[in-house]
């Protein structure tokens, strides 16, 4: 690895002078974003990406944890020499059959002191063993999740999946087909952000934890800039380069006309998830199932009934 070495003495050189953000030159993600897809992640990855204070690797969506990195072929032109050092070390993890979080940390030593880390929103579906695993070994990582209405967020991951045909096309304005389709388990995995929370905030510690929502990405994305980019360090005062704060790409496209038949099934389906959401995310999610006319006092009142039942049942074991 004496490549590696001597690379990241050249960077040091050439970063001489400048803030320090990372308290170690040793390599290691700073931060996971770790879902919603169609939340926001490729706006907060083109940001990061032109932030003075940041070095993102060459491509959003690393895979590793999910696909073992996997999933660029060809690779992406590279902009540089740390481009190129990333993707020699991306091509040597990539002829291992099983996740080696040390050679993964090795990926980030292109970073030199600036920050950096992954945007892969699949990482919203790892399991517990894994995320347990991550977090050991990068104790000061910070974790993001960007969270999005799941009615609005699974018409969106549909409508982009028929697009690129890895959902089956299917009617738009058959409600029944609709909520098969969402049935895929691609799909439906994604689809419950207050579970992806718990599992992560069961392992990463709550100074390091942060659930952003699309409904401000959409409202105010300067004030949503500032407020990750001061959470992950960087100076939220300097610009991203040309990039503004509401550039925001994807929004441009086209996607199917959502009837208010299906948008009410899918609400239906989505019911009980829309709710937990409120309540266990809060902010912009406490609004959500207001949106559908549900209310949070039948979902409160099931709370209570069930802790109820509980304290019953365990007097009885007692």
């Amino acid at each position: 690895m004496r490549w590696a070495w001597t690379f990241k003495s050249r960077i040091a050189d050439e970063r001489k002078g400048e803030d320090n953000h990372s308290s170690t030159l040793d390599p290691s993600p700073d931060f996971l974003c770790v879902g919603a897809q169609k939340a926001g992640t490729s706006w907060l990855y083109r940001q990061l990406a032109e932030h003075p204070d940041c070095w993102m690797p060459p491509f959003k969506e690393l895979h590793y944890f999910d696909q073992l990195a996997r999933t660029h072929t060809p690779p992406p032109r590279p902009r540089d020499a740390r481009d190129r050092c990333f993707l020699e070390q991306l091509t040597r993890l990539n002829s291992r059959s099983y996740i080696d979080v040390e050679e993964y940390a090795r990926l980030f030593e292109a970073k030199g002191p600036l920050l950096s880390g992954d945007v892969t929103p699949a990482y919203s579906m790892l399991n517990e063993e894994l995320i347990e695993h991550i977090v050991t070994r990068f104790p000061d990582l910070k974790v993001i999740f960007l969270a999005r209405d799941p009615v609005d967020r699974a018409w969106s991951q549909l409508s982009m999946g028929v697009r690129l045909r890895n959902i089956s096309s299917f009617d738009v304005t058959d409600a029944d087909a609709v909520i098969r389709t969402l049935l895929n388990p691609g799909v439906l995995l994604r689809s419950y952000p207050s579970k992806t929370v718990a599992r992560w905030k069961r392992y990463v510690p709550p100074e390091r934890f942060r659930v952003y929502f699309f409904d401000d990405l959409e409202k105010d994305p300067s004030e949503l800039r500032r407020s990750i980019l001061h959470f992950l360090g960087a100076d939220p005062n300097k610009p991203s380069g040309r990039l503004r704060a509401d550039d925001n790409g994807d929004a441009a496209r086209k996607k199917p006309p959502l009837t208010a038949n299906v948008r009410a099934r899918m609400a239906q389906f989505f019911e009980q998830e829309l709710k937990a959401c409120a309540v266990k995310l809060g902010g912009a999610a406490g609004k959500w199932p207001a949106r559908y006319g549900f209310s949070l006092l039948v979902y409160f009142w099931d709370l209570l009934d069930d802790s109820i039942d509980l304290f019953f049942w365990c007097d009885w074991i007692c």
